[in-house]
């Protein structure tokens, strides 16, 4: 899909006035637009209500839930986009691998992956593993109207991270094992992940995303020299394989400070920045031509309202020195974090922004 093609859908649903998008493609816009990375989920009393007595991965397979759970936050806060809500291990259960996501742990893995025989078992994913994502993007696309809706994925390393260890690691040493001790089978690994990445994100935009995110939340455990060898060609293939949809494409992972030029060069349309970077020094390290996204350090909303305002202040400041800026936490919304301190910052960003 040439851009032509998506300007003349996104013209028919008045997306092309959305200040989400525009921001995303470095145009003028009102007001700095605002969503929340987690703004669906465990900080709202409606969304724990909706999936009391269900588990997660139930829950992400379930359309009805997945829209009730994506609109929640828009009743509430004045964001400018809506999230798909899912997991990023989705994928990886449609295709076959064994996994459940545990209260309090996160993503089990029943057989890790270390073998080649593990790796050649991964196979590409189709439309037909995930008909509850086709399903729940439409209608949330009838919902939304003029609001974008950004689809996401997991990046191949934080996938592959899960997969070797069989579940959440603090320091990665088996993957890193692998992915120094065996790069063929390191390789072969991420670029199955990265297959799956894609046929994930492109049944999310075929069905009507407006955006997507790759969220390599563990990726800043890997250092330049390496992210250059062993990750960047998998995440750049994954951007390269959407670039035709011409629909804007965000990165973000954690703890990647050293990493923001590297996840520019990957194919990004807007690069996330974390909250240790300064926004006005990531632009330094960004690559020109690309956005900025971030980044209010989500702890920030558990300080009395001036400090929230003042810092929220800093952040729409230090990013007027981007291209364009989208404002958003440094990572997710914590769960204890209260609502209503979210819809007024929302408001604030909004306000404080207006041109």
């Amino acid at each position: 899909m040439v851009e032509d093609a998506v300007g003349t859908k996104d013209s028919a649903s008045g997306l092309e006035d959305s200040p989400f998008l525009r921001a995303c493609r470095r145009r003028p816009v009102p007001y700095t637009p605002v969503w929340f990375m987690r703004q669906a989920g465990r900080s709202l009393p409606e969304y724990l209500r909706v999936r009391e007595g269900v588990p997660m991965l139930e829950a992400c397979a379930r359309p009805d839930m997945i829209i009730e759970i994506t609109l929640q936050p828009l009743r509430r806060y004045a964001v400018d986009a809506a999230i798909f809500f899912s997991d990023i291990v989705v994928p990886l259960r449609a295709v076959g691998v064994d996994l459940d996501i545990k209260p309090g742990v996160g993503p089990v893995v029943a057989d890790p992956i270390r073998s080649p025989e593990g790796v050649a078992a991964l196979r590409r994913l189709t439309p037909d593993d995930v008909p509850f994502v086709t399903e729940a993007v439409r209608g949330l696309v009838g919902e939304l109207g003029a609001t974008p809706l950004i689809g996401f994925a997991g990046g191949p390393f934080t996938l592959a991270s899960y997969l070797i260890e069989g579940g959440p690691s603090k320091n990665h040493e088996r993957t890193k094992a692998m992915m120094y001790g065996e790069p063929q089978l390191w390789d072969r690994l991420m670029g199955r992940l990265a297959d799956i990445t894609i046929d994930y994100l492109k049944v999310q935009v075929e069905a009507g995303a407006s955006a997507v995110q790759l969220f390599d939340s563990w990726v800043g455990a890997v250092g330049p020299q390496d992210y250059r060898a062993s990750v960047l060609p998998h995440t750049r293939r994954v951007f390269q394989a959407l670039e035709e949809y011409g629909v804007p494409r965000i990165h973000f992972g954690v703890g990647t400070g050293e990493l923001l030029g590297l996840m520019g060069e990957a194919g990004a349309d807007v690069v996330g920045v974390d909250w240790r970077v300064p926004l006005d020094e990531a632009v330094h390290r960004v690559e020109p031509g690309k956005a900025l996204q971030g980044n209010l350090d989500p702890a920030l909303l558990f300080a009395p309202w001036e400090v929230i305002e003042a810092r929220a202040r800093d952040v729409l400041a230090r990013g007027r020195t981007a291209e364009g800026h989208v404002f958003n936490l440094g990572h997710g919304v914590l769960p204890a974090t209260d609502p209503d301190v979210l819809a007024r910052l929302a408001d604030l960003v909004h306000e404080a922004s207006a041109s």
